[in-house]
């Protein structure tokens, strides 16, 4: 089973804080991307609110987070990105379901 977290981030109104997030977002993903056991690290803006971000994080165990918590670059992004948000990020872990064997 793959584990997956869907982290909704939503921007302080400031065009610099909408931007300075997308940046760091995108520089997040592309050092996470390489972590460890990491199958996938994406990163999305709202196309009608671009406040509005979303971080879809797929590891191959939930144990695979260790690396990712590991990671140096993981210090530094909280305390970057926590001050230009409107407010707390929402958190969500899943496992995604495997399709029966015969369907596709």
């Amino acid at each position: 089973m793959v584990y997956t977290i869907v982290v909704h981030l939503r921007a302080k109104p400031d065009p610099e804080c909408i931007s300075k997030l997308h940046a760091k977002l995108l520089e997040a993903s592309a050092v996470y991307s390489k972590d460890q056991e990491t199958l996938s690290w994406f990163v999305m803006q709202s196309e009608h609110d671009p406040q509005d971000f979303c971080i879809v994080e797929r590891y191959l165990h939930e144990s695979s987070q260790k690396y990712h918590l590991e990671n140096p670059y993981w210090k530094t992004f909280d305390p970057y990105v926590l001050p230009l948000l409107e407010k707390e990020m929402d958190l969500r872990r899943f496992e995604e379901l495997a399709q029966p064997p015969g369907l596709v």
